[in-house]
């Protein structure tokens, strides 16, 4: 649950840079592609290393096969 919050925080702060920066600086379509893929990337791999482990809030049941 922990790695959920963390997950969503770090998107709604990515999301909340990336604003800010478009609006400040004169920035290319581009550019702000490449800085978006990179927030996405950092997270793919804190999730990939097992560093975090969402489990999507729960909306995700594994299905327990009890069948033996």
């Amino acid at each position: 649950m922990v790695s959920d919050i963390i997950i969503c925080f770090y998107a709604i702060g990515s999301l909340y840079l990336r604003f800010q920066l478009e609006n400040e600086t004169p920035i290319t379509t581009m550019n702000s592609i490449a800085i978006g893929v990179c927030f996405v990337v950092i997270l793919w791999v804190l999730i990939k290393l097992k560093i975090l482990n969402p489990n999507w809030f729960g909306l995700f049941k594994e299905k327990i096969d009890n069948k033996k």
